[in-house]
Parts: C-alpha cells; structure tokens; sequence
C-alpha cells in the first residue's frame, strides 16, 4: 500500500466476502458527492469499487507529477517508527527510491520504485513496484515483486502483476482527491490475496515530522479485504508526498511511520539503485516464471 503503501497490506479475499466482488467484475469509476457527515467513516463505507483502466489514456505515463503522489526518478523517502508484532514494538524503517528504470505493463509503460524494509535494523524486505500517471493526472498501481527475508535467507516472493492471474491495476493517488469519492480497489491480485483498497478519509490536515510541518494534509484509511476494522491511516503533504503512517483498529495492530529523510539521490548513488532494483528483478525472473516471467525487462 506505501509507497510505504504499496504492500503494506495482504489479503484474503474470501475472509471479508471478497467472493462478492470477483477479479472479473469492472464497477465505473467512482463518482464524486457531497463532504460525508462524522459519521459516515472508512469503516461504515460499502464494498470497494474497481476503477475503469483504459491503456489508451497514459500518453505521458511516467511523468508521474501528482501534487500528492510525485515520484521523480532520484527522490528517496526514509521513514522510521515502529510496528506491533508479537503484542511488542519493535523499531521498522522503510527506504522508498524512485529509479530511471520504466517497465511496460498492459501496454502501460511504468516507473520503477526500488523500496527496502527494517525490521529491528535487519532487512526483512525488499521491493520492485511498479506506478504510472493516466493524463487525468491520476496515479495507478501496476504490481509488485516483493522479496521476504529471514535472518538474512530468502523466503518467498507474492508477486502480482496487473495482466497475469486475473490481477488488476488500480488507483494509488486520485490527482483531486476529496472525501466523498467511494472507497476504491489500490490493485487487485487474486494469486496472492493482495486485495488494498483505500478511502478518502480527511482533507485540510495538519501534521508535524522530522523533515517538516504541513498544512493542508490529505489522509487515506487503507485496507485489504481480509482485514476486519483496522487500516493504515497515511497522510500526504503536497509536493512531499507520503509524511506518516499512523494505524486505526486494535493496539495488536499499531504501526507508526514519519518521514525522516527526503532527498534527491547523486547520480552515483541513482545508479547504485538502479544495480540493486536490476539485481532483484533478475532473481524474480528465476523465481517467478509463472509471473514475473511473462513481463518485459525493465530498461
């Protein structure tokens, strides 16, 4: 769900009914209506809806310039917080880069994002995943390869990619986001139970980081269908893009996430990412004939 998104939440699609809305079905694009009363929450919201995608429509599609989502090839994001396991905190910190590399995905050329994770200072994930702007100025989800560690060994990988398996692109960033619009699908990947979907949750916020103070901050509740009452709350600060992570459920699931570091990589280091990025996506294609292996390399 992350960027720190991206991932960040897994899913069963037949825990929450998720048999109601089958990989098959395309509902129109969300509509847009009034601000909802208090009362009308993430949480009170019906089933999430699939967004129309037409590869027609991405005409300068890694010109990826959303206010709230930006992702420039050289911008690093560095987060730090903690997350709940065990019913104990334990220290996580996530590195999000955005790389020169683009792959093409259901005729969509992508934006390769390069994201790594910590856990108690040891690597527990890494992440090629895949975004592209449509030229309403809307950012969409294409898919994911994550690497899942254990005391340095490699575990498994539950990739997606939008095209294979049923799965499904879908809207990572609206380019005008506003309380009203329907909950809608952040991808769809049936194979592994990827299954995010976000809600427009406030708008006009105020929320202090490390790197900063922001005015005017936009919040999405995010989910996935097999989670029941809890979501990640993230807040965007124009042109800086994802600021924090806070969590709304139960404290077995606390996670906090603030932005620490947010800068524009040396061409050494792009290129060092862009090694690592190029590294992973070669071991995915040992690993994933089945997926990862249908898809053009990435360049």
């Amino acid at each position: 769900m992350i960027l720190i998104a991206a991932g960040a939440c897994g899913g069963d699609s037949s825990a929450r009914g998720g048999n109601q809305i089958s990989p098959e079905s395309t509902s129109p694009a969300p509509t847009r209506s009034a601000d909802p009363t208090p009362e009308t929450s993430a949480a009170a919201q019906p089933e999430p809806q699939f967004t129309n995608f037409d590869s027609a429509k991405f005409s300068q599609s890694t010109n990826i310039d959303n206010e709230w989502y930006p992702l420039r090839p050289g911008t690093k994001w560095v987060y730090d917080g903690y997350t709940t396991e065990r019913r104990k905190q334990v220290p996580h910190r996530v590195q999000v880069t955005v790389t020169d590399l683009t792959k093409e995905i259901l005729g969509v050329r992508t934006v390769v994002a390069w994201i790594e994770d910590f856990v108690e200072g040891e690597l527990v994930e890494k992440e090629v995943a895949f975004y592209a702007q449509d030229d309403d100025g809307n950012v969409w989800y294409f898919g994911e390869h994550p690497e899942e560690y254990k005391a340095g060994e490699f575990v498994e990988a539950p990739t997606w990619i939008a095209g294979i398996q049923n799965a499904k692109p879908g809207i990572q960033m609206w380019a005008d986001p506003e309380p009203g619009i329907p909950s809608y699908y952040q991808g769809w990947g049936p194979a592994v139970e990827w299954s995010d979907y976000a809600q427009v949750d406030q708008i006009g916020q105020q929320t202090c980081v490390p790197v900063s103070c922001y005015d005017n901050v936009l919040v999405l509740a995010e989910s996935s269908l097999d989670e029941e009452n809890v979501y990640q709350i993230k807040y965007y600060a124009r042109a800086a893009g994802e600021v924090r992570v806070g969590w709304r459920g139960p404290d077995s699931t606390a996670e906090e996430l603030q932005l620490v570091e947010r800068s524009e990589l040396t061409p050494d280091a792009l290129a060092a990412t862009r090694a690592d990025a190029l590294a992973l996506e070669a071991h995915a294609y040992q690993i994933s004939a089945e997926v990862y292996g249908k898809t053009t390399p990435a360049q």
